[in-house]
């Protein structure tokens, strides 16, 4: 005769299994799931930090610094300034050296494709991050009495920088950001090169950074804006 408390263990052991077994299936089938769903979860990814804002007439269109090799943002700040959308294109741009940086190169970029030079605005500053460069343009912007403004930045970057300029702008200042097609980031395929991946790694820790930077102690909407940040940014060349 089994001692039952013998037969319970038995029991107990051999339900442990199953359960382990129906964990382990439910884990394989969960990983076979993730994998055969992978493209269109990665384009989400991809895709979620595009914005796209719906646009009307502004005072100006900002182009932020750092274009990329193809100055894609420049050929967006162009087009938006031959379809009428504002009467002046604001090259914002790090000073590389003392007499010259990126601000030059755009208003080269954006004059070669046809806004006239006198309809570009040159404004060089420090501002090794968005939310200094943000500073500074709001800075500008409060300086000239514009009650609106374009920003023009690549399409990774839009969700980021309409976070960050909706919080540094003063509010009698409506700022909408439209993204500029990037010829190193396609979000339908961007985990397919290794640059892109950068990009997209970058945005998604820049974005974490600024919601600690701009956390409620740091909101300045509504507020006249400052451009010296807390790496004492130093005020924008505006030519």
């Amino acid at each position: 005769m089994k001692c039952p408390g013998v037969q319970r263990a038995r029991r107990s052991q051999h339900g442990g299994i199953i359960s382990s077994l129906i964990s382990l299936l439910f884990v394989v089938l969960l990983c076979g799931a993730l994998y055969l769903a992978r493209q269109p979860l990665l384009r989400f990814a991809g895709e979620s930090w595009i914005v796209d804002d719906p646009l009307e007439h502004a005072d100006a269109i900002l182009v932020l610094s750092d274009d990329n090799f193809y100055a894609d943002r420049a050929t967006r700040a162009t087009q938006l300034y031959r379809e009428g959308m504002a009467p002046l294109v604001v090259a914002s741009g790090r000073r590389l050296r003392p007499y010259a940086g990126i601000a030059e190169l755009m208003e080269h970029d954006l004059a070669e494709r046809g806004v006239p030079k006198d309809k570009i605005v040159r404004m060089a500053h420090d501002a090794d991050n968005t939310k200094d460069e943000a500073q500074a343009l709001a800075q500008f912007s409060v300086e000239r009495k514009w009650r609106s403004v374009i920003v023009v930045t690549s399409n990774y970057h839009t969700r980021r920088a309409r976070y960050i300029f909706t919080r540094v702008f003063p509010a009698g200042i409506a700022v909408r950001v439209t993204g500029a097609r990037d010829g190193d980031f396609d979000p339908q395929a961007w985990w397919q090169k290794r640059i892109s991946i950068k990009k997209l790694t970058r945005e998604v820790a820049g974005m974490a950074v600024a919601i600690w930077e701009l956390r409620e102690g740091d909101r300045v909407r509504g507020k006249t804006p400052s451009v010296v940040g807390p790496g004492g940014l130093k005020p924008p060349l505006m030519v």
